[in-house]
């Protein structure tokens, strides 16, 4: 049985997909920052007939991502779904750091995936055919590379959406990176405006269901064979023009390589 790590597991989007990612036969390692919320949704793996472990970890805290892959490096671990992710806070909130002084959407929605993903990739292709599945979002804005954290003029929303676009951005690369390897990446929009916290909080009005959002997410989980493409829920779409910009990947590569 060969394991998924589904990050962003206790509520929401991963809290739908874990039961049934457990049973389609696939272990399920399942993280949260909460030790009774990831325990709870192992029970809930179990009780849908599947097969589950908890990991406990704050992806805002980088020496918690190294831990966290630290922990799964060595798996049978056939997929990676970089699930977890902060929403635009709510109404007037203000800029927010992660403890290790980044502000907090760029961090958990971009570096965190970007360094589990890097540090899981020699376990990933010692157990090819697997895939890395990057849940982002349609909603994206180009960045400010002179200020990409926004320590000016903040906006949460732009603060998520530029780092959704980064996400993309750095998908593709890792898809070309990875060509030959028999890993794939792809990211995908799940759908818009789910029935989640994150979107409540933001004073959004739910537009679509959890459940719109969980299928193309499983499809691509579990039946997708291509590589580097963005996914605006089961069809193909394509991202903001500037995450395929060669010239914004390469300055988004010296960005991240400085952030390694």
């Amino acid at each position: 049985m060969s394991d998924v790590l589904l990050t962003g597991a206790t509520s929401g989007l991963g809290r739908w997909l874990a039961p049934r990612l457990g049973a389609a036969g696939l272990t399920v390692l399942l993280h949260g920052r909460d030790p009774e919320k990831v325990e709870r949704g192992v029970a809930e793996v179990a009780a849908a007939g599947g097969k589950a472990e908890g990991f406990v970890a704050d992806l805002a805290r980088r020496a918690d991502v190294d831990r966290l892959a630290a922990e799964v490096a060595g798996r049978e671990l056939t997929a990676l779904v970089n699930n977890a992710g902060v929403g635009f806070g709510a109404p007037g909130t203000g800029r927010e750091l992660s403890p290790d002084g980044y502000e907090l959407r760029w961090a958990v929605n971009l570096l965190a995936p970007v360094w589990l993903t890097t540090a899981l990739l020699p376990t990933l292709k010692a157990n090819a055919p697997a895939r890395v599945v990057n849940v982002g979002s349609l909603g994206q804005a180009p960045i400010d590379f002179a200020d990409p954290q926004l320590e000016r003029h903040y906006d949460g929303i732009t603060a998520y959406r530029r780092a959704k676009l980064a996400l993309a951005a750095w998908t593709f690369d890792l898809a070309e990176e990875l060509a030959g390897t028999g890993v794939t990446a792809n990211c995908l929009h799940p759908a818009t405006f789910m029935d989640t916290e994150m979107v409540r909080v933001a004073g959004q009005a739910p537009y679509t269901t959890v459940e719109q959002g969980g299928a193309a997410t499983l499809r691509l989980i579990l039946d997708e064979t291509r590589t580097g493409l963005f996914f605006d829920g089961q069809r193909v779409a394509e991202p903001h023009r500037d995450a395929r910009d060669p010239r914004v990947r390469a300055r988004l590569r010296e960005v991240l390589r400085a952030e390694a």
